[in-house]
């Protein structure tokens, strides 16, 4: 790519997995996502990992996002993870975010998130990690990316 090729916005999917009712930390990400440059789908509530999965192939996402405040999240990632995989987003980044006991997140990196954020973490620390794990110069459609 060219130093003067246009550069989209990284992309990125943040949903709310299974059950999980609690949003307001998840939508206070996604505004810090927002102000960092970064273009959010939020998907709300209750989603399945079957729409997850769908949603982030659709939008053609750079990252896969799970706030996860329920219990739930290594269930969850691990019918996920073949999802994502299967429809060709295994080389994407993925990270997980909420109230995940400290004993889950070597299993959690195990399955292939590789940004694992504890309730409370710093907000730049979030949007500092995507910068620089997704890659700040993703290429727009047609410039300079890979067929």
């Amino acid at each position: 790519m060219s130093a003067t090729a246009r550069v989209r916005p990284i992309r990125v999917v943040l949903a709310k997995p299974g059950l999980d009712g609690h949003d307001q930390g998840a939508k206070v990400v996604v505004r810090a996502m927002m102000e960092a440059g970064m273009e959010v789908i939020y998907t709300g509530l209750r989603q399945t990992p079957e729409a997850v999965a769908r949603i982030a192939l659709e939008e053609d996402v750079d990252v896969i996002a799970l706030s996860s405040m329920a219990g739930s999240h290594l269930a969850f990632c691990r019918r996920l993870k073949p999802l994502l995989e299967d429809a060709g987003l295994g080389d994407r980044l993925w990270i997980i975010g909420g109230n995940l006991p400290k004993q889950d997140h070597d299993a959690l990196r195990a399955l292939g998130f590789k940004g694992v954020f504890q309730t409370g973490s710093r907000l730049d620390d979030i949007t500092g990690f995507i910068e620089r794990d997704a890659g700040a110069a993703t290429p727009a459609a047609g410039e300079g990316a890979l067929p």
